[in-house]
């Protein structure tokens, strides 16, 4: 199975995407370099973190415009299984393939600490090998991570299953002081309603070896990689 991860100038994560999905049996993972478009037959396509073009305007703002980007949005329009981490996230929401969009964190400071997630819906390619309730630890890193979306999209978000991952404390639940940015709901990752594009904040990838302080993230590579190779279709 083919997975490409995204460079763009700025990207920080993207040797880490990359690493991340080496470590699943029968992988294959390639750089896809902003500037072209090819995808280079990927069947995931991952958007890194980082500061794609320096966050000019506003994070994702430019990256959405690369030449890559319009062979991701009809990659996943066509039905591929797009994950965007962090910086990833803001792109997927900049270029409409995910509701809402990233602000300012409510303490108006970069962020770089481990959160705890409480994973809301196993019904995804991303979460299918994951038990309900299931508490992950996992790093964030941003400036731009609070989540935010109309009353009306939020109330359709919850009650379709698309909200995948929640900020709750260390007994799994949710609180203010969970949260780390202000997102509404204390929501930390969403898909969309065909499930085959993922948005998170928090890095799955920097939580995949135990010498990182957690190797939680992997089992959702796993996961999603085990999914769409076992030919598993998203909702």
């Amino acid at each position: 199975m083919k997975v490409g991860v995204v460079v763009f100038p700025g990207s920080n994560c993207d040797h880490d995407a990359y690493s991340a999905f080496k470590l699943v049996k029968g992988v294959t993972v390639s750089y896809l370099w902003h500037g072209s478009q090819d995808l280079a037959g990927a069947e995931i396509v991952v958007l890194p973190g980082g500061f794609s073009y320096g966050d000019y305007l506003r994070a994702g703002a430019i990256a959405r415009f690369s030449p890559i980007m319009k062979k991701v949005i009809e990659f996943a329009r066509g039905g591929g299984i797009v994950l965007g981490i962090c910086n990833g996230f803001q792109i997927l929401t900049e270029s409409g393939l995910l509701p809402g969009a990233l602000m300012r964190n409510s303490g108006l400071r970069f962020i770089c600490r481990q959160v705890i997630l409480r994973v809301e819906n196993v019904n995804t390619l991303l979460t299918a090998d994951i038990k309900t309730d299931r508490l992950l630890r996992m790093p964030v890193a941003h400036g731009e991570g609070g989540y935010f979306v109309d009353d009306a999209t939020l109330v359709d978000l919850e009650k379709r299953g698309q909200v995948i991952f929640r900020y709750v404390d260390a007994e799994g639940v949710v609180t203010a002081n969970a949260n780390p940015n202000g997102s509404v709901n204390n929501i930390a990752g969403i898909m969309n309603i065909e499930g085959n594009v993922y948005g998170m904040m928090p890095h799955p990838e920097r939580a995949c070896e135990p010498v990182l302080g957690s190797n939680d993230g992997l089992s959702l590579v796993k996961s999603l990689c085990s999914q769409v190779a076992g030919g598993a279709i998203a909702r």
